[in-house]
């Protein structure tokens, strides 16, 4: 089964990963996606740490 991802879950993962680039990236931010991946998940009854491995994936290597 593929992973779906929401454009809102893909948006804040590429905000906490433009952060992380800036050497800005906060404890907000972080659960903030955290929680975002986690409800994701329990909402599609998809695996959460394949949820989070697809959506680091779509975000930091999209080739």
């Amino acid at each position: 089964m593929a992973i779906e991802l929401s454009p809102e879950l893909i948006e804040l993962e590429r905000q906490a990963w433009a952060e992380i680039q800036a050497g800005t990236l906060t404890a907000a931010t972080a659960e903030a996606v955290h929680a975002a991946v986690a409800a994701h998940a329990e909402a599609t009854g998809q695996d959460r740490l394949a949820v989070e491995t697809e959506l680091k994936r779509t975000v930091r290597h999209p080739e």
